[in-house]
């Protein structure tokens, strides 16, 4: 039976409801909810117009296909009943005013521990099974976390693990300092009422935003955004938007920190894999700028880190560099100058611009004289013209 709210009276389902949370429980796993296998119109029809509207950035991989299969559990699971939400706090630390170190760049509070999706998945997985046994019974589903085309926000909203902000981050009791995942399952389960809370007449986090990303209430032009910028971006970051960028090397945390709901229910996490040994909010840009691709792959391995890739990491060193102003790296960025991958070169070049003095200017013109690459040629003469004029 079904009432008003879509929401199941069977006991047996109930039953089935009690036997997994005593499973979560059993895993440390501390947010879940349940929702419903149906189709997500009103989701399917907002990331449309974000598509149309040019706001997933040149993220090629966010397509209409991408989002008709997201919107649509049975494409992604053949008789797909109902789906589990869960969200895992990753806080590493309470502070929000974090000082760096000299020439270090700042690094999203998410990424500082293990790779998420591997804790995630493996847990999801144990839940399963531990379900599966418990209810004698076998189960098909098909676990995700922040991997495949599910919309996990509006999974998350729609089982009542949280609301959205008006960043569009899920705002839960642990605010938004937490990471989803979803399990799509062939199981009818007794799902949970959506969230109705919302973020009231606060808009704390729109105007923090250096870039302007947060474009309305909910609505975030990824283009502008410093994560995207930062992690999913492999071009150039435009000239007029590297400024904005500041110390951020990996990400930004700027929208979360000065969210009321954030500063009130943040606490640090317990899960010790989400904290890095050092509690290190920054990276040492000369090692970031200094490393191979080895080296890249090996200290990064098991992060989140990864993502951006050691080019990207290397373009984002030179602008943490190029806005500190500290001219006492002019050497390091001309040694990139000369010997980084083309898309760095470029980002050097804009950083010696920004620290100016004779020896940027000495570094530019030489290094004018041996490029061959048009893109850095004209970050170079940009940089020259900035300084000489």
């Amino acid at each position: 039976m079904v009432n008003e709210h879509g929401m199941t009276t069977d006991k047996n389902l109930v039953n089935f409801s009690e036997i997994l949370r005593d499973c979560a429980k059993n895993l440390e796993i501390e947010l879940l909810g349940v929702t419903s296998a149906r189709p997500f119109v009103s989701a399917e029809i907002i990331a449309r117009k974000r598509l149309k509207d040019g706001l997933m950035g040149d993220l090629k991989w966010y397509n209409e296909q991408r989002i008709f299969r997201g919107t649509r559990p049975q494409e992604l699971l053949s008789g797909a009943k109902s789906i589990i939400s869960v969200a895992f706090n990753y806080l590493p630390n309470p502070k929000m005013n974090e000082q760096l170190v000299r020439n270090h760049g700042r690094v999203a509070r998410y990424a500082r521990g293990v790779d998420y999706h591997k804790v995630m998945k493996k847990c999801l997985r144990e839940l399963m099974d531990s379900f599966s046994v418990r209810i004698g019974q076998k189960i098909q589903y098909k676990v995700y976390v922040d991997d495949g085309p599910m919309l996990d926000r509006e999974v998350a909203r729609r089982s009542g693990v949280g609301f959205y902000g008006k960043n569009t981050n899920i705002l839960t009791k642990f605010g938004s300092w937490v990471f989803l995942g979803q399990v799509i399952l062939d199981l009818e389960l007794k799902v949970d009422r959506a969230s109705d809370k919302s973020c009231g007449s606060c808009s704390d986090c729109i105007p923090v935003c250096p870039t302007g990303a947060i474009i309305a209430p909910y609505v975030i032009d990824s283009r502008r955004c410093i994560s995207y910028l930062t992690i999913e971006h492999r071009g150039s970051i435009p000239q007029e938007l590297r400024p904005l960028i500041g110390d951020m090397l990996f990400g930004c945390d700027l929208c979360q920190e000065v969210c009321p709901v954030n500063q009130k229910r943040g606490k640090v996490t317990e899960h010790i894999e989400f904290r890095s040994s050092e509690q290190e909010s920054g990276f040492n840009l000369e090692d970031i700028l200094m490393m191979d691709e080895k080296a890249f792959q090996d200290r990064f391995k098991n992060s989140p880190v990864r993502r951006a890739t050691r080019i990207g990491l290397q373009r984002n060193a030179c602008i943490v560099l190029g806005n500190s102003k500290d001219r006492k790296t002019v050497e390091l960025l001309a040694y990139v100058l000369l010997n980084g991958e083309p898309l760095v070169r470029e980002h050097a070049a804009w950083a010696l611009g920004q620290l100016g003095g004779k020896t940027a200017v000495e570094n530019l013109e030489a290094a004018l004289v041996l490029e061959s690459t048009d893109s850095v040629k004209v970050e170079i003469s940009d940089a020259l013209h900035l300084l000489v004029n």
